[in-house]
């Protein structure tokens, strides 16, 4: 019997019609294996998974491929995306057993839940150097029953290792160091096409982030160069939509030419902040292009009608990867005419040919700019084919809504809204914002998941994401209640989460669903880890407060996950950022009458260096916060730079702002 029709993942719900009598993760599954003293096989994959789809209709719909996983196992499918803790600790043993890891997963476990053996994708018929599925299965069940001490030896010794935590080695680490790793990432960005070097390309934000905060703390131009250029590389290349907006998850090749054609909330929430930044620094208009494209996709695509973002959009339709986004030289001719073709052809790297499997992935990485009145031509041309294009089937849309994701992206359109003039943004944030502290929340608690349902509870990075959400909107607003949201999920965090042992966050909350092992990462995955996240919330919240408690918590916690970061420091990037801005960066406070320009102004500062508190008219500032003595409320407007305990003289207008900025933030970098 198949259990997932039931079910709220539109991961699972692919799955629902399988002849695999297929259970959802859950402790009534783990029973039925005790039951029935059989293993379990757990198949662990997501919604935008091309591999996933090529393993289901290969086995999973073969009725006979069915029977065999029927006869000899109790079968669960698992959303990783829905049960992030689950997914963590299998593809944790998968990595102990020595495989790369991807999806789709697919573990053997005890019927206890410890693994014991596992892969990613299976062929049905032996191919690519891999047995065939139903080998793999009569072999597995084999074992377990004739050969059970060989299985409990590989259970014992991946468990052992799966329980190991991480520890801090004490250390500390200083902008020197910063320094010195920021010079050696340099040298491993690829100079000709940007991004680190090989291939499969991902973007590794919070990596690049490492790059450019080292590039404007040191002022090494060769490394803003090459920050600015995987910026470019990647807006010219085939993994951004061109037509429609937003990026794919990675490119297969080293030039970001083809992608896996899936495309992410949680990579396009991250890249928004990256091209917002590169285009204050620049004023590049493809930086602004790319940023605006991906909120421009965010809206038509992915925004479901409570407000809230959706997950992901597949790489797959009508049962081909990309194929909703490729086209032919013909195509091109008959949507745009023969006035208009040869041009988005030249422009687009679009031939008879291909560029891919015979069909095209329009790019730009050989014409690279053109002239600004091509451009407004080209942008005519683009509209006509997204249009055409939507006449086609479209890949699948998971719609189910994760707090963490959209934690990421209300934070990305808040902190990019000044830096491109797109205040608009602001209302798109705000009401995703809305849903989720709303719909997703009980007794001050998220929950992580809803698609009607709501999964409870939610997970570290959910609270981290959106304490960090509601620090951007507090920054933008000055409302009151967000800062009181970000304090409700930093103690929820700080209560529910941390492991006194190691000070590192767990995934999971006190007293959640027992997996094997309570999992503890704390490097960044495609996602930042929830402990740099909640690193940063605190520094950000401490600058903006300014209150004893708050920069008493923000430096013991950062100064433990240092001393564990320190190990492999690449991995951490998001606690290594969190530390610049820690050591670095300023708080700007705002006070007096008429002071919405002012504050606007200090928004448009890039937030990588900064914190802005506007000071409203009713609110007091604590004894020994340091601008007490100059800040008036009375007042004309006029704003406080200050460092740790030392504040600025009052400047009065943008330009003064500015400079006093980085003068304070030069002042930081000898002290």
């Amino acid at each position: 019997m198949n259990r997932l029709s039931e079910a709220h993942s539109p991961y699972l719900l692919q799955h629902r019609d399988n002849p695999v009598h297929w259970w959802e993760w859950g402790p009534e599954a783990l029973a039925e294996a005790k039951r029935l003293d059989r293993p379990i096989l757990i198949s662990i994959g997501y919604a935008a998974c091309h591999w996933c789809h090529v393993m289901a209709h290969e086995s999973f719909e073969d009725p006979d491929v069915a029977s065999v996983m029927n006869a000899l196992f109790v079968n669960i499918k698992v959303d990783r995306e829905e049960r992030p803790d689950v997914d963590h600790v299998y593809m944790s043993a998968l990595h102990l057993l020595g495989e790369q890891g991807g999806w789709p997963l697919t573990m053997f476990l005890t019927p206890e839940g410890e693994p014991f053996w596992g892969g990613t994708y299976f062929p049905k018929e032996p191919r690519f150097g891999r047995a065939g599925f139903v080998a793999v299965l009569r072999e597995v069940s084999r074992l377990y029953h004739a050969e059970p001490e060989r299985i409990l030896k590989n259970r014992d010794a991946i468990r052992q290792h799966l329980a190991k935590t991480e520890q801090g080695d004490g250390g500390t680490l200083g902008l020197d160091d910063l320094d010195r790793l920021g010079l050696r990432l340099s040298g491993l960005i690829d100079t000709e096409n940007g991004g680190l070097q090989g291939a499969p390309k991902f973007p590794n934000p919070p990596i690049l982030e490492v790059l450019y905060r080292y590039a404007r703390r040191s002022g090494d131009a060769e490394a803003k160069r090459r920050f600015l250029l995987s910026l470019e590389r990647m807006a010219l290349g085939g993994i951004r939509d061109h037509l429609g907006g937003g990026f794919a998850r990675y490119s297969v090749d080293e030039r970001w030419l083809v992608p896996h054609f899936e495309k992410m909330l949680y990579d396009n929430a991250q890249l928004l902040e990256l091209y917002a930044l590169g285009y204050a620094e620049t004023g590049h208009p493809l930086f602004r292009d790319a940023a605006e494209g991906i909120v421009a996709w965010l809206q038509r695509e992915m925004t479901i009608p409570e407000g809230a973002f959706a997950a992901s959009l597949d790489a797959d339709s009508q049962g081909e990867e990309g194929r909703f986004y490729v086209w032919t030289l013909a195509e091109i001719r008959e949507a745009l005419g023969e006035d208009d073709a040869p041009l988005f052809a030249k422009v687009y790297d679009i031939t008879e040919d291909g560029n891919f499997e015979g069909h095209n992935i329009p790019n730009r990485l050989i014409s690279g700019d053109a002239p600004l009145g091509v451009e407004e031509r080209l942008a005519i041309m683009r509209a006509k084919l997204l249009e055409r294009r939507a006449s086609r089937v479209t890949p699948g849309l998971d719609d189910k809504v994760l707090a963490d994701w959209n934690g990421l992206m209300i934070a990305a359109l808040i902190r990019a809204a000044p830096l491109l003039g797109r205040l608009d943004w602001i209302g798109i944030a705000q009401r995703a914002y809305g849903f989720i502290s709303k719909s997703m929340s009980r007794d001050g608690r998220l929950g992580h998941s809803w698609r009607g349902a709501l999964i409870f509870p939610g997970f570290a990075l959910d609270h981290a994401a959106m304490m960090r959400a509601a620090l951007a909107l507090y920054e933008a607003t000055s409302e009151p209640s967000y800062l009181q949201d970000a304090r409700t999920w930093r103690d929820v965090l700080l209560a529910e989460y941390m492991v006194e042992d190691n000070g590192c966050l767990a995934m999971t909350a006190r007293g959640a669903d027992p997996l094997v092992v309570r999992p503890q990462p704390s490097t960044d995955d495609a996602v930042p880890n929830a402990n740099g996240v909640v690193a940063e919330a605190l520094v950000r919240l401490a600058q903006i407060t300014e209150e004893e408690a708050d920069i008493e918590r923000a430096q013991e916690v950062l100064s433990r996950l240092v001393g564990i970061a320190r190990s492999s420091p690449l991995g951490h990037a998001s606690i290594l950022n969190a530390l610049d801005l820690h050591l670095r960066g300023v708080s700007i406070l705002i006070t007096g009458h008429n002071a919405g320009a002012l504050h606007q102004s200090a928004l448009a500062l890039p937030y990588l260096d900064r914190s802005v508190r506007l000071l409203k008219a009713d609110e007091m500032l604590p004894d020994d916060h340091p601008a007490k003595a100059l800040a008036s409320s009375h007042a004309e407007a006029q704003a406080l730079v200050c460092a740790g305990m030392r504040c600025s003289l009052p400047v009065l207008d943008a330009d003064g702002l500015r400079a006093r900025v980085e003068e304070m933030l030069e002042i930081g970098k000898k002290s």
